[in-house]
């Protein structure tokens, strides 16, 4: 499929662009309505694994919800499809050229890459407000747009397919990395601005990116004509795009070829996660209330667009007959009419999600660091540990074991929808003529699965 221009998914015709990612093949295309998108078919070695197809889901939604919210600087996504085996993702804008394409062509000029610089600290900043993070900020999740903007791809993506939340400071230490990258390329042209940089990124590790790029605004005046400019950019990327010349098949939508089921992984407002029900206008799973105490709701405009094309595709017809490809074609336009009502479903998602349809809890990681010195006699030793979660409001019950007595301690700890990163001391009190190593453990009882770890120091006295 990828690469011949005739191929498409879900009403998104797909071009001879692509390239390879951790997450599978990104592929420059046209949107149902002309415009230039992507499409990234996921490797099915990595959506394949448990529970990883419902954490890229999650992450999409949050990116909508914050998008409508009013934050800037995100590739913005349209849909999540499945066809057979196949799961795709596609934006409603072009992911190409990224900074590590631009860069790969020669150096970037000093006030252009100034002008990343500022535009991703601030996005990332946004993110950090919002209480969520990236998670793989490089030059090739950096996008430069025909305006010159810069704009993030697969904000949360890479998070979600490993199953972790990552801290401000991986963000931190990804666009310290960018901005020495982007100062090694001009590095012996202008000398002043790649020390500026330089001191940028340090900044950015020690103070923060708000320091880092009030420190790069601050002090303009060092790189060439003192600007920080995207004409540069703009035009640099416009030489580098796939769509820089006019495509030779037309702009309008069209279908494409016989795909299959085709279902979108975006659920609907009022759904469960689960399969869904449509009977007397009323949803149940997790976090929905019985049908006895809903009201009956008019069915909205995305709504009916998404659950024709669902029904659709749950019959079964025979491949070949009239019936059938008359059922494959009315669900290939709903699926395409359902990307140009993204914006309208993804509105429904928001209110959706502000009525309370959150995630459950759930503990990503834990890592518990106890002093790497010996420790005297009668020593007072604080172990702790650091308990990464969903960002899901609830409480963590859980319980601290020493190997050197019976003792165990136990805990609860409440979580906030504000916070993902969370510390749990332990105070170990140790006295007496001993030569020992001792071991704290911490097990995460609520919620499951249950989750262990470890670390050991020395006692000697």
């Amino acid at each position: 499929m990828v690469g011949n221009p005739q191929n498409g998914i879900a009403g998104f015709r797909l071009t001879e662009h692509t390239w390879v990612t951790e997450l599978g093949n990104w592929i420059d295309a046209i949107s149902p309505d002309g415009r230039r998108a992507g499409a990234l078919l996921f490797d099915p070695k990595v959506i394949g694994l448990p529970e990883v197809r419902d954490r890229v889901v999650h992450a999409v939604m949050t990116d909508q919800r914050l998008v409508l919210g009013g934050l800037t600087g995100l590739i913005p996504v349209a849909d999540v499809v499945a066809a057979g085996d196949q799961v795709w993702l596609l934006t409603g804008q072009a992911v190409s050229p990224t900074v590590a394409e631009l860069l790969a062509a020669g150096p970037i000029e000093p006030g252009g890459a100034t002008a990343v610089l500022v535009e991703t600290a601030q996005t990332l900043g946004a993110l950090h407000a919002a209480g969520v993070t990236h998670g793989s900020l490089h030059p090739g999740t950096v996008v430069i747009t025909a305006e010159g903007a810069a704009l993030l791809s697969e904000r949360g993506l890479s998070d979600a397919i490993r199953g972790r939340v990552s801290p401000r400071e991986r963000d931190a230490a990804g666009w310290a990395s960018l901005a020495r990258g982007l100062a090694a390329s001009f590095a012996q042209s202008a000398p002043r601005a790649a020390n500026l940089f330089e001191r940028a990124a340090v900044a950015a590790g020690t103070l923060g990116l708000a320091a880092a790029r009030d420190l790069l605004v601050n002090e303009r005046s060092v790189l060439p004509r003192g600007l920080i400019t995207r004409d540069w950019l703009a035009q640099a990327a416009r030489s580098r795009s796939a769509f820089a010349q006019a495509p030779a098949y037309p702009q309008a939508p069209v279908l494409p070829r016989d795909e299959g089921d085709i279902v979108t992984l975006l659920h609907p407002p009022g759904r469960s996660a689960g399969p869904l029900q449509f009977g007397p206008g009323i949803a149940s799973g997790p976090g929905i209330a019985s049908a006895g105490t809903q009201e009956r709701r008019p069915e909205t405009t995305a709504e009916r667009i998404w659950r024709t094309g669902r029904e659709e595709g749950v019959t079964t017809r025979r491949r070949g007959t009239r019936q059938g490809r008359a059922a494959r074609a009315r669900r290939r336009r709903t699926v395409a009419s359902a990307a140009v009502f993204a914006v309208i479903m993804a509105g429904a998602v928001l209110a959706w999600l502000r009525i309370g349809n959150t995630p459950d809890l759930a503990v990503m990681s834990i890592d518990v660091v106890a002093p790497k010195k010996t420790q005297g006699c009668d020593s007072v030793v604080l172990v702790t540990a650091t308990v990464v979660t969903n960002g899901a409001p609830g409480v963590i019950r859980f319980e601290w074991r020493k190997n050197l007595d019976k003792e165990i301690v136990t805990g609860k700890l409440p979580t906030t929808s504000d916070k993902t990163s969370y510390t749990l001391p332990l105070r170990w009190e140790l006295s007496g003529k001993s030569n020992v190593k001792a071991t704290a453990t911490l097990r995460i009882l609520e919620p499951g699965p249950e989750r262990t770890d470890k670390a050991t120091f020395t006692y000697k006295c």
